[in-house]
Protein backbone atom coordinates (compact mmCIF):
# COMPACT_ATOMS: atom_id res chain seq x y z
CA UNK A 1 0.00 0.00 0.00
CA UNK A 2 2.89 2.34 0.75
CA UNK A 3 4.19 1.75 -2.78
CA UNK A 4 0.88 2.87 -4.29
CA UNK A 5 0.89 6.01 -2.16
CA UNK A 6 4.43 6.89 -3.30
CA UNK A 7 3.50 6.10 -6.90
CA UNK A 8 0.46 8.38 -6.66
CA UNK A 9 2.48 11.32 -5.31
CA UNK A 10 5.21 10.81 -7.94
CA UNK A 11 2.57 10.75 -10.68
CA UNK A 12 0.96 13.89 -9.28
CA UNK A 13 4.33 15.67 -9.14
CA UNK A 14 5.05 14.61 -12.75
CA UNK A 15 1.69 15.94 -13.95
CA UNK A 16 2.28 19.22 -12.09
CA UNK A 17 5.75 19.55 -13.64
CA UNK A 18 4.42 18.90 -17.16
CA UNK A 19 1.60 21.41 -16.58
CA UNK A 20 4.07 23.99 -15.30
CA UNK A 21 6.42 23.47 -18.26
CA UNK A 22 3.59 23.78 -20.77
CA UNK A 23 1.95 26.84 -19.20
CA UNK A 24 4.88 29.07 -18.24
CA UNK A 25 3.22 32.30 -19.38
CA UNK A 26 3.14 35.71 -17.75
CA UNK A 27 -0.37 36.70 -16.77
CA UNK A 28 -1.34 40.28 -15.84
CA UNK A 29 -3.19 40.53 -12.53
CA UNK A 30 -5.02 43.78 -11.78
CA UNK A 31 -4.50 44.89 -8.18
CA UNK A 32 -6.38 47.61 -6.29
CA UNK A 33 -5.19 51.13 -7.02
CA UNK A 34 -4.71 50.51 -10.73
CA UNK A 35 -1.59 48.40 -10.26
CA UNK A 36 -0.89 45.50 -12.59
CA UNK A 37 1.28 42.58 -11.46
CA UNK A 38 2.88 40.27 -14.00
CA UNK A 39 3.05 36.73 -12.58
CA UNK A 40 3.51 33.26 -13.98
CA UNK A 41 0.37 31.20 -14.53
CA UNK A 42 1.48 28.15 -12.46
CA UNK A 43 2.32 30.40 -9.50
CA UNK A 44 -1.04 32.14 -9.78
CA UNK A 45 -2.86 28.79 -9.86
CA UNK A 46 -0.89 27.57 -6.84
CA UNK A 47 -1.77 30.71 -4.87
CA UNK A 48 -5.48 30.45 -5.72
CA UNK A 49 -5.46 26.73 -4.82
CA UNK A 50 -3.91 27.50 -1.43
CA UNK A 51 -6.39 30.34 -0.83
CA UNK A 52 -9.19 27.80 -1.21
CA UNK A 53 -7.46 24.97 0.65
CA UNK A 54 -6.23 26.76 3.77
CA UNK A 55 -9.64 27.90 5.12
CA UNK A 56 -10.99 24.39 4.59
CA UNK A 57 -8.05 22.85 6.45
CA UNK A 58 -8.42 25.37 9.26
CA UNK A 59 -12.14 24.61 9.57
CA UNK A 60 -11.45 20.86 9.61
CA UNK A 61 -8.74 21.31 12.25
CA UNK A 62 -11.09 23.31 14.49
CA UNK A 63 -13.87 20.72 14.13
CA UNK A 64 -11.49 17.86 14.99
CA UNK A 65 -10.20 19.81 18.03
CA UNK A 66 -13.75 20.41 19.27
CA UNK A 67 -14.67 16.75 18.80
CA UNK A 68 -11.54 15.64 20.69
CA UNK A 69 -12.47 17.98 23.53
CA UNK A 70 -15.99 16.57 23.61
CA UNK A 71 -14.71 12.98 23.60
CA UNK A 72 -12.27 13.70 26.43
CA UNK A 73 -15.08 15.22 28.53
CA UNK A 74 -17.29 12.20 27.89
CA UNK A 75 -14.46 9.78 28.70
CA UNK A 76 -13.81 11.63 31.95
CA UNK A 77 -17.51 11.45 32.88
CA UNK A 78 -17.60 7.77 32.03
CA UNK A 79 -14.56 7.10 34.21
CA UNK A 80 -16.24 8.95 37.10
CA UNK A 81 -19.43 6.93 36.67
CA UNK A 82 -17.50 3.66 36.60
CA UNK A 83 -15.63 4.65 39.75
CA UNK A 84 -18.85 5.26 41.70
CA UNK A 85 -19.78 2.43 44.06
CA UNK A 86 -22.88 0.48 43.11
CA UNK A 87 -25.49 0.51 45.85
CA UNK A 88 -27.84 -2.47 45.65
CA UNK A 89 -31.48 -1.53 45.68
CA UNK A 90 -33.59 -2.64 48.58
CA UNK A 91 -36.24 -5.23 47.69
CA UNK A 92 -39.73 -3.78 47.36
CA UNK A 93 -42.62 -4.96 49.46
CA UNK A 94 -45.99 -4.98 47.74
CA UNK A 95 -47.41 -3.14 50.74
CA UNK A 96 -45.10 -0.17 50.16
CA UNK A 97 -46.56 0.56 46.74
CA UNK A 98 -49.44 3.07 46.52
CA UNK A 99 -52.87 1.64 45.81
CA UNK A 100 -53.95 1.92 42.20
CA UNK A 101 -57.44 2.35 40.94
CA UNK A 102 -58.69 -0.44 38.69
CA UNK A 103 -58.79 0.33 34.98
CA UNK A 104 -62.31 0.54 33.64
CA UNK A 105 -62.89 0.19 29.91
CA UNK A 106 -66.09 1.77 28.71
CA UNK A 107 -67.50 1.00 25.27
Amino acid sequence: MQFLRILFWCLLAFVAAVFTQGNWFSVPVQLPGGLIAETNLPFLLLVTFLLGLLPTLLFQHVIRWRLRQRVSVLERQLAELRAMPVVPAAPLDPGDLPAREPIVVRP
